[in-house]
């Protein structure tokens, strides 16, 4: 598998009014997706509430997303568990139903108190799923786990086969950066937090993991085409819409109002799973009133009809 670039989404959980996962709505999002640009998927990670899921209901997610997907684009399972074995069984899972990656996060609860506990754990887990590349996710500020990413790296070639680099959501970009650069651009360092896109490209980024790109697609990639043709303060405009974005996901939940606007534009996810609770009716409105007021859905829609004439 060559390296990941574009935008890879990273998609929410569906729920029925039950509470029970929602398989049904799958390929309507991966159609969705597919017609905004997207380059890949990324299941039941953060945003996909992996955590919050039981492994089961994990394993039958990833099985409908291969499914909808059907090799069109890249499909990336979030495979990390507070256990290891767990982890492990995951991995192999995706392995078997046919995707096309995996990626985990360190162990949260027991947490490895050095570079090399860490290596070691991630390794456990990938050797369960030797035949497809795997990726650390790294997201200090959620998981505790703040290592030094090099050393992380130079590490894990050692002992892990199918290491294929990282999916690295902090603010340090002078260490993604050099993560980006390590023996001339060897790994694949996806970029993970949307509203830093653009100093991400500036300092090599090829390819991005995010949860905003699943409702603003056609933004991000307007982003990236302005750059790449040196239009750095379109670019630079573009990228404000999606702070001002982020900046009113913060004035709520920030996961149950992503859930909100994906509602917004059509694709019902359902209810949260506690202790994640969705907003309510008023919240929603004063969320889609702030959204407006900042131009966000009308901006993702010129730029969708850009890419459409184009």
């Amino acid at each position: 598998m060559e390296k990941i670039t574009g935008l890879v989404a990273a998609t929410f959980a569906a729920y029925k009014s039950n509470g029970e996962i929602n398989l049904d709505v799958i390929p309507d999002i991966v159609e969705k997706l597919i017609e905004d640009g997207i380059s890949g998927v990324f299941v039941c990670g953060t945003n996909g509430e992996g955590p919050n899921l039981t492994i089961e209901e994990r394993m039958e997610i990833v099985e409908a997303y291969v499914k909808a997907v059907n090799k069109r684009i890249t499909v990336m399972v979030h495979v990390g568990h507070s256990s290891v074995k767990e982890a492990c069984k995951l991995a192999a899972h995706a392995q078997d139903v046919g995707a096309d990656a995996f990626s985990s996060v360190s162990a949260f609860y027991f947490k490895p108190a050095s570079v090399t506990e860490l290596v070691r754990s991630m390794a456990e887990i990938a050797s369960a799923a030797p035949d497809i590349p795997f990726y650390y996710y790294n997201i200090p500020h959620l998981t505790g786990v703040a290592m030094n990413m090099l050393d992380f790296i130079e590490q894990a070639e050692e002992i892990i086969p199918n290491f294929r680099g990282l999916k690295y959501t902090a603010t340090t970009l002078y260490e993604y950066e050099a993560c980006l650069n390590y023996k001339n651009g060897k790994y694949d360092i996806l970029y993970g937090l949307d509203e830093m896109l653009l100093g991400a490209l500036a300092v090599g980024a090829k390819g991005a993991v995010g949860s905003t790109y699943t409702f603003a697609a056609p933004l991000y990639r307007k982003i990236i085409e302005n750059f790449e043709n040196h239009r750095i303060e379109e670019a630079r405009a573009l990228q404000m819409v999606s702070i001002k974005m982020v900046q009113s996901l913060g004035k709520f939940s920030p996961i149950p109002a992503q859930r909100a606007i994906v509602g917004m534009g059509g694709i019902e996810l359902g209810p949260c799973r506690l202790p994640l609770v969705e907003l309510t009716d008023d919240e929603i409105s004063l969320l889609k009133s702030d959204l407006d007021k900042k131009s966000f859905f009308e901006s993702v829609d010129q730029c969708r009809d850009a890419r459409i004439k184009a």
